[in-house]
């Protein structure tokens, strides 16, 4: 054989090896819903196929359906609320509904595991919530954690709800099949009342959108229509408690 064949018939040293396909996994998607006013006061109604990370998942995974948002109305299921709608706030003014957001996640999901909250009634105080009510990951209540009170100076914070799990009155559930969860945002940051529990509306923080690409930032503020930059979020309506996870984080 000659030296040309030889080397011909050779196996390149950096070659990987059979099978080894070390192309980068690709982007892990998630069927959203949005309906909006966008800034002209028109409604939009769309699906968007966007990626499944925390930051585009936050904002989508509060509440599940049937919880009870308190509106000028009364109760109202939040699945029945429409961009337009008039929430009560604890600012005692009310706000506009200009967004709501949903989609199915599966928490028992063996490859992405997501569990949902579940709170038993009057965990918070008489009332607070009336009755038991579950929660998504990405929900934050209006409660300051005991350990922070002293630094919190009797300030109120902003929570995430799984940092009160304690397997009594506030426990992880895992229902094996997919749940629909809902998000909303007002013309303001504001809290509102789920189930008679004092919790937020959505708003992705300050540096939450800073921690991307700006491919995925803009990809992320398109699903509000209502929204052209990050700032017309607005300020926050009461400072957050420092999370355990990193901001955004659902796991």
């Amino acid at each position: 054989m000659t030296p040309t064949a030889a080397m011909a018939n050779r196996r390149p040293t950096n070659s990987a090896p059979e099978g080894d396909d070390t192309r980068p996994a690709p982007m892990p998607m998630r069927n959203y819903e949005v309906a909006a006013l966008r800034a002209d006061g028109s409604l939009f109604i769309g699906q968007d196929n966007a990626p499944a990370l925390p930051l585009f998942e936050a904002a989508f995974a509060a509440f599940a359906r049937g919880t009870l948002i308190q509106t000028v109305q009364g109760d109202v299921a939040i699945e029945d609320l429409q961009p337009g709608d008039m929430i009560n706030t604890s600012s005692g003014e009310p706000a506009e509904l200009v967004w709501i957001g949903s989609s199915n996640f599966i928490p028992a999901d063996a490859g992405r595991r997501m569990p949902l909250i579940r709170i038993m009634s009057d965990s918070f105080g008489e009332g607070r919530p009336s009755s038991f009510l579950t929660v998504g990951p990405a929900a934050r209540v209006l409660h300051t954690p005991h350990h922070l009170r002293a630094e919190a100076g009797g300030t109120r914070l902003l929570t995430p709800v799984r940092e009160f799990i304690d397997g009594v009155n506030v426990i992880e559930v895992v229902p094996p099949t997919p749940v629909r969860l809902f998000h909303i945002c007002l013309s303001r940051h504001a809290v509102i009342k789920a189930g008679g529990l004092e919790m937020e509306t959505f708003h992705p923080g300050a540096q939450a959108t800073r921690a991307v690409t700006q491919n995925l930032r803009d990809r992320f503020l398109s699903m509000f229509p209502q929204i052209g930059h990050a700032t017309d979020f607005g300020p926050l309506a009461h400072p957050r408690a420092p999370e355990a996870a990193p901001e955004g984080d659902l796991h």
